[in-house]
């Protein structure tokens, strides 16, 4: 775990890897129904390699119940859950 925020009340993002590349940011969100549901968040690519962790540092800033986990596993997306 990244960062722990407030239990009930703090957003989810889940960091994942493959082997330590690809790194992609899913983030739990409103959705129009009411619920919550998975977005894609951030994906570092060529152009932006190393800037995901100033991404997590601005989040933090705006969210200061922020929980950010890190996982790296094969299909990162399924293990969430996200379409």
């Amino acid at each position: 775990m990244l960062n722990k925020g407030e239990r009930e009340a703090g957003t989810l993002l889940v960091l994942t890897n493959e082997r330590g590349r690809n790194p992609r940011i899913f983030e739990r969100m409103p959705s129009p129904d009411g619920g919550r549901a998975w977005h894609l968040s951030y994906t570092e690519d060529t152009e932006n390699r190393g800037k995901i962790t100033e991404y997590l540092d601005r989040r933090k800033t705006q969210d200061p119940d922020l929980w950010i986990i890190e996982l790296d596993i094969a299909n990162g997306e399924r293990f969430i859950g996200w379409q």
